[in-house]
């Protein structure tokens, strides 16, 4: 079961994203409801760590099972989620991940995945251009550019 708790037009939610970065880029995806980019990732289920629900939700989504890093942020967000109107208090551990043992880079720079219950579309997205995207979480834009370097090169394929 998802730790998630709804109370009249509100949510709360716990969630853990994937920060996959290659070449300066960021990979992000957007599905059939959502207008906007969004990073791989979803809610923690009672009971599970958020170290294997991050993994879990990558495999779901791209099929793929990367390595964890490190935790990067943890991101406390309200906002109003457009696609069902409700709003959102949420949680968020964004981790970072090592996709060099895998196969995700050989997929292009945009790819459909039908893994999991619903297709979704993924994109690698410049860092630069983040601020130009409709893209979430909005603290991302900016503070991707404060990651040391050694992060950004840890994921890149030898």
């Amino acid at each position: 079961m998802d730790i998630v708790l709804k109370y009249e037009n509100s949510k709360f939610n716990y969630r853990v994203c994937a920060i996959m970065i290659y070449d300066g880029k960021i990979l992000a995806m957007q599905d059939d409801r959502s207008p906007y980019f969004y990073l791989p990732g979803g809610r923690v289920m009672m009971g599970e760590t958020a170290e294997n629900a991050v993994i879990r939700e990558v495999q779901e989504e791209l099929g793929i099972t990367p390595e964890i890093i490190r935790p990067l942020w943890l991101n406390q967000a309200f906002f109003n989620e457009e696609v069902d109107h409700l709003n959102y208090h949420e949680l968020c551990i964004y981790f970072l991940m090592d996709i060099s043992k895998t196969d995700l880079l050989s997929r292009g720079e945009k790819f459909v995945s039908n893994e999991g219950h619903r297709t979704h579309i993924f994109q690698w997205l410049e860092f630069e251009k983040l601020k130009d995207e409709y893209f979430y979480p909005l603290f991302l834009k900016k503070d991707i550019f404060n990651l040391p370097s050694e992060f950004t090169l840890r994921t890149e394929i030898e």
